[in-house]
């Protein structure tokens, strides 16, 4: 599984990046934002320092995007519209699940329903630039700094970790009470596990 090919690139190297830029993107939003409200501020949904909006938005946006590297304007422009869609999508799709948005551009001007503005759009494109000219080949070197059989027991473990995080959290948001279904929850965990092993 971890070497089969999807868009030119194999399977343990597209999940890697995603790891990587989901925790880098955690971190820059969480120091941002802790900057911004001058206390520290965990910027995900879960526990875990992980906001797998950024590893999506990254991954899905190099494999578009990179074919325009070295036409710098192009691929400002694309990075910005395609993630400012993403970012308004994934909004919409939080308001249905959960009833509410955990970001609020309200107060920005420029904003479309609190969900997108043009400050984001902004920043998007120049993230776009920096992922597919730069950060992206470092991803590359860090992922192969690492030996290919660790690299994937340490995938296994930080995904784990991750999905019970994102079960647990779903689990609140949703107002399921844990220990009354302790017993399904555990099976049900167990079985998902079993896929995997």
């Amino acid at each position: 599984m971890w070497t089969r090919e999807i868009f030119g690139t194999d399977v343990y190297h597209l999940v890697a990046a995603f790891v990587i830029y989901s925790i880098l993107g955690w971190f820059v939003e969480s120091v941002y934002m802790s900057f911004c409200n001058r206390r520290v501020t965990n910027r995900g949904f879960a526990k875990s320092p992980f906001c797998p909006i950024y590893g999506f938005g990254a991954v899905i946006g190099y494999l578009l995007l990179g074919p325009l590297k070295g036409q710098y304007v192009k691929l400002y422009l694309a990075g910005a519209i395609l993630a400012t869609v993403f970012e308004y999508l994934v909004g919409r799709l939080m308001i249905r699940l959960f009833g509410q948005l955990w970001w609020d551009y309200e107060k920005k001007p420029f904003n479309f329903q609190g969900i997108i503005c043009l400050e984001s759009t902004v920043c998007w494109g120049f993230y776009a630039v920096g992922i597919v000219h730069f950060l992206h080949d470092v991803v590359n070197r860090l992922i192969d700094s690492v030996r290919f059989d660790y690299g994937v027991r340490t995938l296994h473990v930080i995904l784990l970790i991750v999905a019970v995080d994102y079960i647990i959290q779903l689990l609140k948001a949703f107002h399921v009470d844990v220990k009354e279904k302790r017993e399904q929850i555990a099976d049900k965990c167990y079985s998902f596990i079993a896929r995997w092993y």
